[in-house]
């Protein structure tokens, strides 16, 4: 089988004849100026593009952004199938799985926002001086089985010399957690000292006193397309214009984030992140850019998907790789950035 079976074009199927009728008798008076847009997860790690909504940025490109939390890059995936998601940002590897699987009306890549991991390693002890060495006969939660947050550990972890399982010199790398319940999970398991989190979740348990941030992945991973934006072909077809102005305004977003010191960026970013202060969202900040973690142009390279198949090879959720022209269209990302240049 080519693709993790949660992915099933059979449970997409289901969706998509769900959908169907609504769509029909809708289609013909949509503003597709209005875009649905499905994140993942919500994390200052996709920094860029709360910068664009709340600076106006998107309305500044005659677009209004509609913002909902997949939960999961399954979950974003079957929403942009379904429809009722325009655009998708999402691992690119749920790109991938869908593709091998034969979906008509393939999704395609059409930007890339972060270029690494985002995640950070979070302990229930305080290590000054963590190493990868410290997880042997550890347990740590490591991500949704087939995601790339789960894929990118193991790559790390078997690529420095250690290897996954339950024994004793062995490092327990537990993928049965749902990406959005791995916080509740770790606290609630006393078994279980380790666990990767996302900013501001990392931040916030350190805050409470539950845990440590001990070592960002994000320095020891490979350059990898992490998160992207996706949307189904004939949308790109048929609305290349909106999409190309929803990129303009991501740009928009990054270039305020390099040209602003953390503390003003946090305060762009507060009004997505309301449970947090300034402070806490400038260490964020600084955190992801001190690894690079935002792409300069949303350019999907060659070089950088190849490392994505290897990723996925090496977890065993596929056994063929795909074609980097299949799975991407830089058309637009290489249009605004030449123009912006």
């Amino acid at each position: 089988m080519k693709i993790w079976k949660k992915l099933s074009i059979v449970g997409m199927a289901l969706l998509l004849v769900v959908s169907a009728s609504f769509f029909a008798t809708a289609c013909g008076k949509r503003d597709y100026n209005k875009i649905e847009l499905n994140e993942v997860t919500h994390s200052i790690f996709y920094a860029p593009l709360y910068v664009a909504m709340n600076q106006g940025f998107f309305e500044d490109e005659g677009l209004t952004v509609s913002l909902t939390n997949g939960g999961g890059s399954d979950t974003s995936m079957k929403a942009l199938l379904a429809g009722s998601a325009d655009i998708i940002l999402a691992g690119p590897e749920t790109v991938v799985y869908t593709q091998q699987e034969g979906v008509a009306d393939k999704p395609v890549v059409f930007g890339q926002l972060t270029t690494c991991d985002g995640s950070f390693i979070v302990s229930k002890e305080d290590e000054q001086n963590f190493t990868l060495a410290d997880l042997v006969g550890e347990t740590i939660i490591g991500g949704r089985q087939g995601g790339l947050p789960a894929m990118t550990l193991q790559y790390i972890i078997e690529n420095s010399g250690y290897a996954i399982g339950t024994g004793a010199n062995e490092i327990n790398m537990r993928t049965d957690v749902a990406f959005n319940l791995t916080a509740s999970v770790w606290e609630g398991d006393s078994n279980v000292k380790y666990c990767t989190l996302f900013e501001p979740t990392a931040t916030n348990i350190e805050k409470e006193g539950k845990g440590f941030v001990v070592a960002s992945l994000g320095k020891i991973s490979v350059e990898i397309p992490y998160t992207c934006f996706a949307a189904k072909e004939s949308y790109l077809e048929e609305h290349s214009d909106v999409a190309e102005k929803f990129l303009k305004a991501v740009g928009k977003g990054y270039d305020y984030i390099i040209s602003n010191d953390s503390e003003t960026v946090a305060k762009a970013l507060l009004p997505s992140f309301e449970g947090n202060t300034i402070a806490e969202l400038q260490v964020a900040v600084e955190q992801y850019i001190l690894i690079s973690a935002w792409s300069s142009d949303m350019i999907l390279t060659e070089a950088s998907f190849n490392n994505l198949m290897n990723v996925m090879l090496n977890a065993g959720v596929i056994t063929e790789t795909s074609n980097w022209e299949d799975v991407v269209d830089n058309t637009l990302a290489t249009k605004v950035h030449n123009e912006a240049a």
